[in-house]
């Protein structure tokens, strides 16, 4: 595993915290709203339920859950990163959205005794994780009986296949370029590497049935780039 501790991967998103959203809209040309407004339309969030955001960042996905919860329910939204969090609860601020709770926490230190919740969600957090199979279980921990989770990140194509190479040629020759021009050629060049040891679909299709999960579904997006990863307790 490379990288695979909570310091190093904190470090990474206080870095880029400063340039996060311009370069989630730059890079994927805007359609990260897109596949995030897919993965909250597959999970069904309703009003009265209590969902969390685990590696919420600036709050996307949150804001998205709020407005299907609210009034009745709760929004949880949690980082490690404390930069991207103050972002995100300055944008909470001007929307005045304050029945989100926002919390500086690793998804490990989660204590599943005394919070349960109806679904949860996650955005490009999964492949970040230090064990993959351990974040699924977590999750699993943190869901009340029934509940649903729902995974938005960069798909592990097959090797060699058009995705994987356009894949690779495009963070190469455009993400790590560009980033560079920050001073952010570390973080981004982190991505393709993250990629490589994150499990395929069907692995994790494997790893979730095996963790416990009665319903698990992995379907892809935007030519295989994007890869969704729905699971039921």
């Amino acid at each position: 595993m490379i990288y695979k501790n909570s310091k190093y991967i904190n470090n990474i998103f206080d870095n880029v915290s400063y340039k996060y959203d311009f370069f989630n809209n730059l890079f994927s040309l805007g359609l990260h709203f897109l596949w995030k407004r897919k993965l909250i339309s597959l999970l069904k969030p309703k009003n009265g339920e209590e969902w969390a955001d685990l590696c919420c960042g600036t709050g996307d996905m949150t804001f998205l859950l709020n407005k299907l919860v609210t009034p009745r329910g709760k929004v949880f939204g949690i980082d490690i990163s404390e930069k991207l969090l103050k972002i995100a609860q300055k944008k909470s601020n001007n929307l005045g959205d304050t029945n989100i709770y926002w919390k500086k926490k690793d998804i490990f230190d989660l204590d599943a005794k005394s919070r349960k919740f109806d679904g949860i969600c996650m955005s490009f957090g999964l492949r970040n994780l230090k064990n993959v199979e351990d974040g699924i279980q977590k999750v699993f921990l943190l869901l009340k009986d029934n509940g649903r989770a729902g995974f938005l990140d960069f798909n592990h194509s097959k090797e060699n296949s058009l995705s994987s190479i356009f894949q690779k040629l495009y963070l190469r020759f455009i993400v790590v370029p560009i980033s560079s021009l920050f001073n952010l050629k570390e973080e981004y060049s982190y991505i393709e590497k993250s990629i490589k040891e994150f499990p395929k679909g069907t692995k994790l299709i494997y790893l979730a049935k095996q963790i416990g999960f009665r319903e698990v579904k992995y379907i892809t997006l935007f030519g295989e780039q994007m890869g969704i990863f729905l699971l039921k307790k």
